[in-house]
């Protein structure tokens, strides 16, 4: 018979993990609002893809209200950093807004992120939804202990509509609460290892997917909103960077502890790599498998990014890896 006291602890350590599981905001429903906000960089002279975006949502039985200020301009971004903000905190306050839609990314959230108030969103917690940029709210809202959407944006709906088939049928998918699974051919360059644990020796791989843009996820380093990687799956993407400058990212990544205890790695998009004069002299997989510690699985081509094909992914589910020798599967944990 267990003594009280492995019972109490046994119970302690089930809360302390249970307070650990992120919150799910609501799944959408007909009738619910969406807003589509800018907190980032300029929409000036791209209307039309925002009411585009508006009817896309409009279809879906969804309510559409538009940040007062998307169409402001202040150099290089939507607005001043107050006018941003205070779009984005209407769209917190507003009870009736059940997810916040960034219209696109660019350069700008990391300005905002510690001018808003987050006591209305933990009372009522909403989808925030996003990419590129919007990495930086990704990662904020984790360590608040919320899950977010990654996926695409308005902008997104420039790409040819042959193109963005998948990238919106799964966005509907992952807001409206239908299960997430996808079947990813493998890439000679995926590493799966059997040292690293006994989940990975059996070719499962479980745990907390966290990640994004890997410039935005550096930019995190050192302040409140640097995720903890402990246990969890690490996604990263990047789009127009040198070689070098991913391996400097990556190896900033590493001295940060990143890659010492994480379960695994997943690899989206490097998009449009720049070629400096002198040449790196290996892939950017290669690149990447050089950095992270050889114990670690690694798992390439995974299509969300800056590529028109953009899947969705619920940040802070735990997913569950099954590699095969000739695709693997990503599947989402209700």
């Amino acid at each position: 018979m267990k003594s009280l006291f492995t019972i109490a602890l046994l119970l302690i350590i089930t809360s302390v993990n249970a307070q650990e599981k992120l919150i799910s905001p609501p799944y959408l429903k007909v009738g619910d609002t969406i807003a589509i906000v800018a907190p980032a960089g300029i929409l000036q002279g791209r209307q039309a893809t925002i009411q585009q975006a508006q009817k896309l949502a409009e279809s879906w039985g969804l309510k559409v209200v538009i940040g007062k200020n998307i169409y402001s301009q202040n150099n290089h971004f939507a607005g001043t950093d107050d006018e941003r903000c205070q779009d984005f905190q209407d769209a917190l306050d507003n009870k009736k807004v059940k997810a916040i839609w960034a219209a696109r990314g660019g350069y700008g959230s990391v300005r905002i992120l510690d001018m808003l108030d987050f006591t209305e969103f933990n009372k009522n917690p909403k989808w925030v939804i996003g990419y590129s940029d919007i990495t930086a709210f990704h990662n904020h809202i984790h360590n608040l202990g919320f899950e977010t959407l990654h996926a695409m944006m308005p902008t997104s709906l420039e790409e040819k509509p042959e193109e963005i088939i998948e990238t919106i049928a799964t966005f509907k998918k992952a807001l409206f609460g239908e299960n997430l699974k996808y079947e990813i051919p493998s890439s000679p360059y995926n590493r799966v290892t059997s040292s690293s644990s006994a989940q990975a020796s059996s070719k499962e791989i479980k745990g907390e997917l966290i990640g994004g843009n890997l410039a935005i996820l550096t930019s995190m380093l050192g302040s409140k909103s640097q995720l903890k990687t402990e246990n969890k799956i690490l996604f990263i993407e990047e789009i127009g960077e040198y070689k070098y400058s991913i391996d400097r990212m990556l190896q900033s990544l590493k001295r940060a502890g990143y890659f010492t205890k994480v379960n695994a790695v997943i690899v989206g998009d490097m998009s449009l790599i720049k070629k400096n004069t002198t040449n790196w002299g290996s892939s950017i997989e290669q690149l990447i498998l050089d950095v992270i510690p050889k114990d670690i699985p690694v798992l390439f081509d995974f299509p969300a990014g800056h590529e028109a094909e953009n899947r969705a992914m619920i940040f802070g589910r735990v997913i569950k890896l099954a590699v095969g020798s000739e695709q693997y599967s990503v599947i989402f944990e209700d």
